[in-house]
């Protein structure tokens, strides 16, 4: 398999690549653009980042302090991640060069806006400058306002456990909409959003607060003080209902500064199954996503899904993968189906336009990376044809990036990071979607 060698792949690079992976598939079976048909015009081929994850060095934010700090739930420090806020041109670029037109990214609140009240226009002309990179190479980009980090003030003063966090967000997502202008092309308040239900239900999550809660405290103590939040870890009785109100009132202002953007939100939608009564999903459904339903039926122009697996429940709760299922290197069942189911979830829950905002697999085996591809855009054909207004195929991650808690020890990315010299070299698999992608674009 031809693989990029070079930090700034050529086109002939790129196209060698695709070629080599396209063959690759042939020999696997029918090739995926046969079905060129069932996308609709102007289906966004590409993939996802975040800035905490790639950028480096947030060292205002919430997260750079836990993560320097003992007990902590970081395996390791994020440092300079990727180095992407200096090499995002890069990023961008090769993300073009694979044959993707969608690039979705996030813009740092802590960077933003360091200290309360005061909002850094270096930092939003930097933010311009890569959306700007991204029309340069025909890229449409997806930003989130936010991505879990929040700055370091704003989680000092309690985070969305605070009644008037909902305006400091919207204040914060005005000024952003108000710089970055018409260079967006859609917008989402939140990532995964219902994050914090999400503990309730995955019980490999839940066993991982008791360490964030003594986390908590110690960086309640360094700081002086006297509730450190941060939106993961938040208690999700007092922190939902706040960023729900957050997410509205942050819709209403990017809508504000620029009307016609389309403004949705991002929920972590794993696929939910009983091995019971049906009423046993119907309640860890209503568990994960709240009120969250309601929400974006009333304030997103669309719905981001962001599926990895899913989860069975059973008369006592969540149960076991069955025996022989393949794990991936995050811990959670290979299973890529789980992408159709929540589509179709979403589509009949809350019936608003559908964006697939991210999709992949943690594996060290590029082999399973293409085949876990392969089995999602199969599914998400079907609820096309279906006539699912599906709009979006955005793989996580572009790159091998920092992993939250996991630290660097798992891969999501289409391209390995070398954490020293920062090269990127594509993986196959980055061939493989990005000849898929070239294929069905149009």
């Amino acid at each position: 398999m031809t693989r990029i060698s070079r930090d700034n792949p050529s086109r002939r690079d790129v196209v060698a690549g695709a070629t080599a992976a396209g063959m690759a598939s042939a020999l696997a079976g029918p090739a995926l653009g046969a079905r060129r048909a069932s996308y609709p015009p102007g289906f966004l081929w590409g993939t996802a980042i975040s800035a905490h994850q790639s950028e480096g060095n947030n060292t205002n934010s919430d997260a750079w302090l836990m993560e320097n700090l003992k007990p902590t739930i970081f395996k390791d420090r994020s440092g300079d991640a990727c180095d992407s806020y200096h090499r995002y041109a890069e990023d961008i670029a090769l993300a073009a060069k694979l044959g993707f037109n969608c690039y979705r990214l996030g813009i740092e609140w802590a960077r933003i806006e360091p200290n309360e009240g005061h909002f850094s226009n270096a930092e939003l002309d930097h933010y311009a400058k890569v959306l700007e990179t991204c029309r340069a190479h025909g890229m449409r980009p997806m930003v989130t306002f936010n991505h879990f980090t929040t700055p370091l003030w704003f989680a000092m003063r309690g985070g969305f456990e605070v009644a008037d966090s909902p305006a400091l967000f919207a204040r914060y997502c005005g000024k952003a909409a108000e710089h970055l202008g018409g260079l967006m092309d859609r917008a989402t308040t939140f990532n995964e959003a219902n994050i914090g239900l999400l503990v309730s239900v995955m019980p490999q999550l839940a066993a991982g607060m008791a360490v964030a809660k003594a986390s908590l405290a110690v960086a309640a103590k360094a700081t002086d003080s006297p509730l450190f939040s941060r939106l993961a870890y938040a208690d999700p009785a007092i922190a939902t209902p706040l960023l729900q109100e957050a997410h509205r009132q942050g819709y209403d202002a990017i809508k504000a500064a620029r009307p016609g953007l389309p403004v949705g939100v991002t929920l972590t939608t794993q696929d939910v199954q009983s091995v019971g009564p049906a009423s046993l999903a119907d309640e860890y459904r209503h568990r994960l996503y709240g009120d969250w339903v309601s929400v974006a039926r009333s304030h997103a122009d669309f719905i981001g899904i962001q599926t990895y697996t899913r989860i069975l429940v059973g008369p006592n709760g969540p149960v076991a993968p069955p025996p022989g299922a393949e794990m991936t290197a995050a811990g959670y069942e290979f299973y890529p189906a789980a992408l159709a189911n929540t589509i179709r979830w979403a589509h009949a829950a809350i019936g608003k336009p559908i964006y697939v905002t991210e999709s992949g697999i943690a594996t060290d085996d590029d082999t399973r990376r293409i085949a876990f591809i392969d089995q999602a855009l199969e599914g998400l054909r079907d609820c096309i044809d279906e006539g699912i207004p599906v709009h979006s195929y955005l793989y996580w991650s572009l790159l091998d990036n920092f992993e939250w808690g996991a630290g660097y020890g798992v891969h999501f990315g289409l391209a390995a990071v070398d954490l020293k010299t920062f090269k990127r070299t594509p993986k196959p698999s980055a061939f493989h979607l990005g000849a898929i992608a070239r294929a069905n674009r149009t």
